[in-house]
């Protein structure tokens, strides 16, 4: 995801967004956690996608 594609999404959106990615780095760490994750550099992926998102959130509401 890059970050002119999130700077279009409306706040909702973005939050909608964040948690779809707060839930599959849940369910990624449960993988790992039991040994069936196979695609490692999806955690590293996912987790700077959630900041991503975070930072523009929170330029979106601060403006």
């Amino acid at each position: 995801m890059k970050a002119s594609d999130v700077r279009t999404k409306t706040v909702d959106e973005l939050n909608d967004e964040l948690a779809k990615l707060k839930k599959e780095q849940f369910n990624l760490r449960f993988q790992k956690a039991t040994g069936q994750l196979e695609n490692t550099a999806r955690v590293r992926i996912i987790r700077r996608d959630i900041a991503r998102i975070q930072t523009i959130l929170r330029d979106k509401l601060s403006a």
